[in-house]
């Protein structure tokens, strides 16, 4: 008898932000979870507030942003766990989107997969994507693009 060594589980990331588009990747990357025995994570990133020569406004602009981000991530990781069973891995990170993205994938090398939504319609794919898309052949991990025209049942059928 040998010893094995179980394989590392897949960890999904998910950028958090308040679009359909995102709920489309969340559903996507718990289903996937579950049905793979992997994990989900969330990342946040609250972008800088232009308010330097007010500092103090600033600095209550950025409390109330953080406040807001920190329950949106506790309201979502209810979700996944709801849907996986399992706590998410939360990543809530200040600065420029992509920056902040990339660190948290060298900073986390369980994260095998990122899950992004893309826009209904043929709308703007928006920043992340385009980003992601432009840097593809150097991006750290795969990308999956869930199409935001899809149902809840089609994601539930394709994950």
């Amino acid at each position: 008898m040998s010893d094995s060594v179980p394989a590392p589980f897949r960890v999904f990331l998910v950028v958090v932000d308040e679009s359909q588009e995102m709920r489309n990747a969340l559903r996507f990357a718990c289903r996937r979870a579950r049905h793979s025995g992997g994990r989900v994570a969330l990342l946040h990133v609250i972008e800088p507030v232009g308010f330097q020569e007010w500092l103090g406004v600033g600095r209550r602009i950025e409390e109330e942003a953080r406040a807001e981000a920190e329950r949106r991530l506790q309201q979502l990781a209810g979700e996944v766990v709801r849907q996986t069973g399992h706590l998410p891995a939360l990543h809530l990170r200040e600065g420029d989107l992509a920056a902040e993205l990339l660190q948290v994938l060298q900073d986390s090398p369980e994260i095998s997969l990122l899950v992004l939504g893309t826009a209904p319609e043929g709308g703007n794919p928006g920043p992340l994507v385009s980003y992601v898309i432009a840097n593809s052949k150097t991006f750290p991990v795969p990308v999956t693009l869930v199409p935001g025209l899809l149902t809840q049942e089609q994601i539930d059928a394709l994950s």
